[in-house]
């Protein structure tokens, strides 16, 4: 009986010792050369913005949806001077929260993204990462993402458009009749 609790006792301390020296391994800092290729990586792939592409999404989200709520329910001068509004302290509040919002990921990357990168890439697959990040045929490729984004889209409307206008234009007045009625009293 004493095999194997000696036995799930040496287990448990070679476990504890492992995973220590894990722990201590992913604690250390990175060797020099590796932590500055990994500084680069960061640089190229730039991704302290983020927080700003985060902040984006919901900003864009309110100002479409104060269009929406405007549209039909406020005469012409006074939504577009609303919209103005709008539009301007949307921009107000990002001026304000994007310094917020880049300060916090500078601060993460250091201490959160550089460490996880230096742990699970070695120096060659770092060296083979900003290759491909600088690599010329990348940027090429995303300089004609736009261009292709929107042939593509021009070209799926011009496709769809048949099908999907009368679509769209029954959920339009469909949602027009569900806030006609809830603002109805």
């Amino acid at each position: 009986m004493s095999t194997p609790i000696l036995t799930r006792s040496l287990l448990a301390l070679a476990l504890s010792a492992a995973c220590s020296a894990t722990y201590a391994a992913a604690a250390a800092p990175a060797a020099p050369s590796k932590q500055a290729l990994v500084e680069q990586v960061l640089k190229l792939w730039n991704p302290d913005t983020i927080g700003q592409s985060m902040l984006q999404v919901p900003v864009a989200d309110a100002v479409q949806q104060a269009r929406a709520m405007l549209q039909g329910r406020a005469a012409p001068e006074k939504r577009d001077a609303a919209m103005v509004d709008i539009v301007n302290e949307a921009k107000a509040f990002m001026a304000d929260a994007t310094p917020i919002t880049k300060a916090s990921a500078d601060k993460l990357i250091q201490t959160k993204i550089a460490p996880l990168m230096a742990e699970r890439f070695s120096e060659e697959e770092l060296r083979q990462l900003i290759a491909i990040l600088e690599s010329p045929v990348k940027k090429k490729f995303e300089s004609m993402l736009p261009e292709m984004q929107k042939t593509l889209g021009e070209g799926v409307a011009a496709d769809t458009r048949a099908v999907i206008d009368p679509k769209l234009q029954g959920l339009k007045e469909k949602i027009g009749l569900r806030l006609r009625a809830a603002v109805t009293p």
